[in-house]
């Protein structure tokens, strides 16, 4: 039986605050995430916390706060998750937004 694929819904572009997505950003290890999702790379949540250096179920919630806030977007593969960056949406509704924050230097710590 073939995994099943599906989006799970973003937050509609046009109730993207950006508050909430500063809100969202402002966080260390959030931010880390978006710079690491950024390239494009099909990642699992897992993949992500090993690569960042958190427990899964910590990547899991920083995931969801980056996905609730309109950061990212999330496509499902069975119980896989593969969290990506809204980068069209994100420089449509806030030009500018993304080359900033993946053009800063990201030399903080991630705990």
């Amino acid at each position: 039986m073939a995994a099943i694929e599906r989006d799970l819904r973003p937050v509609p572009a046009d109730d993207v605050e950006l508050a909430s997505v500063l809100r969202a950003l402002g966080d260390p290890v959030r931010l880390e995430i978006v710079r690491l999702i950024a390239d494009g790379q099909r990642r699992m949540t897992g993949q992500i916390a090993d690569q960042v250096g958190l427990p899964s179920s910590t990547c899991s919630y920083h995931l969801k706060q980056l996905f609730t806030a309109g950061v990212t977007e999330c496509r499902t593969e069975g119980t896989a998750r593969f969290p990506a960056l809204r980068h069209t949406m994100l420089d449509e509704r806030f030009p500018g937004l993304t080359h900033a924050i993946l053009a800063t230097d990201h030399t903080a710590t991630v705990r």
